[in-house]
């Protein structure tokens, strides 16, 4: 009988289940030949001679009087086993070159062994190397990967977590994006644009610099608190090497939660991240920037204050960040004085 429609993962382990039942095991077998033995009894017991038992259970005698003695069944592997021919010193061979290049397995080594002499395969040569894992002479592939990845993996920050989940952001204030955004206004100039944005208030705060390190970053980091309309209660970074060291450090001192982005997350910084949109493209693709990193500063304060106090805002339903911000304090005003 054929069964059509049902899922694949049902016909596979139904697959698996047969050739399981099917499989004589040892542990199987020995049942099997308990049972036979039981009912053999049994037949004699009801007044069968040994033979017409025999015969009933369909098993013949001399092998149930075998079973009596073991009725596990006994190994089929020959008493003497063929040993390998190998050339002589090819084990060594391939012990030398796993040594010198621990990631190499068979159908690299096995080439690179025929061109030095050796006649063999590259399953001779994959079996020597199970030998030598086997040995501890030389390190699995896996076990070398994880030490990588263990070598690699983050270490514990000060100061800086995961934000939890039950932590929530509801009001300007609860928290600020900050980011790094890398502009060229010229061949062989670059200029590390730090960049702080509110996403209720839509408040941003920015400083250019030459470099981004995390000293810069910790000075910018008071600048912020300085410039914000609003305390700043936590701050949101993404992994970059700038917000650690002295950043990290003037979080703790402020008392402020630092929570940093899981890798490849950008999409959880998307507040500032747009507003690094509207630097790039509005003022730095726009403005004729001089050299000095101080005059670039006079221009991206003034572009901020352009920003925050005269630019509209579409999720602001046209207002500028400055007039949500003072509507709001109106409407808690009146609210606390109705209360």
């Amino acid at each position: 009988m054929q069964v059509f429609g049902l899922p694949g993962y049902i016909i596979r382990n139904a697959k698996g289940a047969s050739r399981l039942l099917a499989a004589q095991t040892p542990n199987i077998e020995a049942a099997r030949r308990r049972d036979a033995l039981t009912r053999w009894r049994q037949a004699m017991g009801r007044g069968l001679t040994s033979q017409q038992a025999a015969q009933a259970v369909g098993v013949p005698r001399a092998t149930l009087y075998r079973w009596t003695k073991s009725a596990a069944p006994a190994s089929r592997r020959p008493r003497r086993v063929r040993q390998p021919t190998r050339p002589q010193g090819l084990g060594e061979a391939v012990e030398r070159l796993r040594l010198d290049h621990p990631m190499w397995g068979k159908e690299k080594l096995g080439p690179i062994l025929r061109k030095q002499g050796f006649a063999t395969s590259n399953a001779t040569v994959g079996r020597i190397i199970g030998d030598l894992i086997r040995r501890a002479r030389v390190q699995a592939v896996p076990a070398l990967i994880r030490k990588v990845a263990a070598r690699g993996a983050p270490k514990k920050r000060p100061h800086a977590i995961r934000k939890p989940k039950d932590v929530t952001f509801e009001k300007p204030g609860d928290v600020v994006q900050i980011d790094t955004l890398s502009i060229y206004p010229a061949p062989g100039v670059a200029i590390k644009h730090f960049n702080a944005y509110d996403p209720f208030a839509k408040w941003t705060v920015a400083r250019p610099c030459k470099r981004a390190t995390a000293k810069n970053a910790a000075d910018f980091l008071k600048h912020v608190l300085q410039e914000m309309p609003d305390p700043v209660k936590a701050v949101q970074i993404d992994g970059g090497s700038e917000f650690m060291a002295e950043f990290e450090k003037a979080c703790a001192d402020s008392k402020l939660p630092l929570y940093v982005l899981p890798p490849r997350s950008p999409r959880l910084n998307g507040a500032v991240e747009r507003c690094n949109g509207a630097w790039r493209y509005e003022f730095y693709a726009c403005a004729e920037l001089p050299t000095p990193i101080d005059k670039i500063a006079e221009m991206v304060d003034a572009f901020q204050h352009l920003y925050n106090h005269h630019r509209p805002h579409g999720a602001l339903a046209g207002k500028t960040p400055a007039e949500y911000l003072s509507s709001r304090r109106a409407d808690e005003t009146s609210q606390s004085h109705m209360s």
